[in-house]
């Protein structure tokens, strides 16, 4: 069976108020807050991910657990929506893969992530490694 857990580090984390969000929340349960070993960095208006197992950098998202039922067609929703779908030209901005999450109760589950695929030149590093946070931090 495919991995059921999606983590989620921007716009679909809840408070990201963005339209798929709802897509999320209607055929996943929210598992818990969590972070990935790595970097995040700054593409203008998102951020791409680099996972790394050997720093002690965090990226913070949410875990999600998609339905059985509903998981093909909601990945391939997600894919179409980070630019890596079937139709969508070559090469992609990202790519998802299957990485280690670390939830605040110190579990750790594998679950799908949106990584860039793409060279680090010109972008900048997001040193808190929330996005979200981040963003505020700039507008205020």
């Amino acid at each position: 069976m495919k991995n059921r857990y999606l983590f989620v580090s921007v716009t679909l984390r809840k408070d990201a108020e963005h339209e798929l969000y709802d897509l999320l929340a209607s055929h996943a349960s929210f598992v818990g807050i969590g972070t990935i070993r790595g970097d995040l960095y700054s593409l203008g208006e998102y951020p791409g991910l680099i996972p790394y197992q050997d720093t002690v950098n965090l990226v913070k998202g949410e875990l999600y657990e998609i339905g059985t039922a509903m998981l093909e067609q909601t990945l391939g929703l997600l894919d179409d929506y980070e630019g890596i779908g079937q139709e969508d030209p070559l090469p992609h901005e990202y790519r998802r893969e299957l990485l280690p999450v670390i939830l605040d109760d110190d579990r750790q589950l594998e679950a799908w992530a949106y990584v860039l695929n793409r060279g680090l030149e010109g972008l900048s590093q997001i040193r808190c490694g929330d996005f979200i946070e981040w963003r505020k931090s700039r507008e205020a």
